[in-house]
């Protein structure tokens, strides 16, 4: 049984304030995820002043704006991504964020988290890959909007350019906010394993939360997904984001998957060893047997209790010879 790595994508939901950020960790902590993720960017380097917001954006936020206009106010400084790993240590969870630009790349490392993250957008950006695989250092890749071979590309750069495979994690993941169920694909999930042998998991962008528990049964070992303070806060992800009790059920359910899955034995369970005897059959008398009657299917039949003869073993007593009385329901002995 392994344990999930729960990470709770915070985002861009703290809108650009420093409080709303904090809050935001206290409730990934509250959940009882591993670690809270934000996103490292400076808009200059991630897009240009032109380009138009995705659909999902334009629903959520002002339509009239340009992507860089909306980024841009979502900017975390220097000084604000030090302030709140200093603040997910002080309340015990992880701190990552997943950078868009080479410099972030270099700005996350210099800071200190402990792996990084690649997000779906990077993974056809050789010289992205290439700056990160320098420091050889955990990976999770999401590979959302990718066919295998892009993967297998994605990860060539990775391994050629210093990273050790057994470093690096890669997610199953579609990038539509919402994502129709109709194409999610978990089946991918396990392909990707299969294929490449690295471990594997799912960053989830559907509504709710069976999605990544159903994740979590096929064997997913890392999750993750949006949640935030209010999903009518303004902004491009709030909408697409589960609500603080929604993660604390998605996690609790998750952990109560982890026990369900057990390790694979078919044998009956610690649990349910008293309900045996109770629950199967004996060879019993179906009416009164007298001594010397000989067994047949007129005089035995099976009830409960299952404390005595298996009915498995029904065709070894028939023909036998009873050596004492039956009375109706007692249980037969040879």
């Amino acid at each position: 049984m392994h344990k999930t790595l729960i990470i709770a994508e915070a985002g861009v939901n703290h809108n650009g304030s420093m409080e709303l950020a904090r809050q935001l960790i206290d409730e990934a902590k509250r959940a009882g995820a591993d670690i809270v993720k934000f996103q490292t960017f400076k808009a200059t380097e991630l897009v240009s002043k032109s380009a138009e917001k995705a659909a999902y954006q334009k629903s959520s936020t002002d339509s009239g704006e340009t992507q860089f206009d909306m980024i841009k106010k979502l900017e975390l400084s220097q000084s604000a991504h030090l302030e709140l790993m200093n603040y997910c240590e002080k309340v015990g969870i992880e701190f990552l964020s997943a950078p868009f630009d080479v410099a972030s790349i270099e700005l996350l490392h210099n800071l200190g988290v402990k792996r990084f993250k690649i997000p779906s957008g990077e993974i056809t950006n050789y010289p992205y890959l290439k700056a990160m695989a320098n420091y050889n250092m955990p990976i999770i890749m999401s590979t959302g909007m990718s066919e295998l071979q892009e993967v297998q590309s994605a990860l060539d750069v990775l391994t050629t350019n210093g990273t050790d495979l057994h470093q690096i994690s890669i997610l199953h993941c579609n990038t539509e906010y919402p994502t129709p169920f109709k194409d999610v694909n978990l089946k991918a999930m396990s392909t990707m394993q299969e294929s490449f042998q690295v471990p594997v998991g799912y960053s989830d962008h559907t509504p709710g939360i069976e999605v990544p528990i159903a994740a979590v049964a096929l064997g997913a070992v890392i999750i993750e997904k949006h949640f935030t303070l209010d999903r009518s806060l303004p902004g491009p992800d709030h909408k697409a984001s589960l609500a603080p009790q929604e993660l604390v059920d998605l996690v609790n359910s998750i952990r109560n998957i982890e026990q369900a899955l057990g390790d694979g034995q078919k044998k009956p369970s610690q649990s349910e060893m008293k309900n045996i005897d109770i629950a199967r059959k004996s060879i019993v008398a179906d009416c009164n047997i007298q001594k010397g009657d000989v067994f047949s299917n007129e005089n035995l039949t099976t009830k409960r209790p299952g404390d005595g003869i298996s009915p498995m073993r029904y065709h070894d007593v028939l023909g036998r010879v009873a050596k004492k009385q039956f009375n109706e329901d007692e249980k037969i002995e040879l």
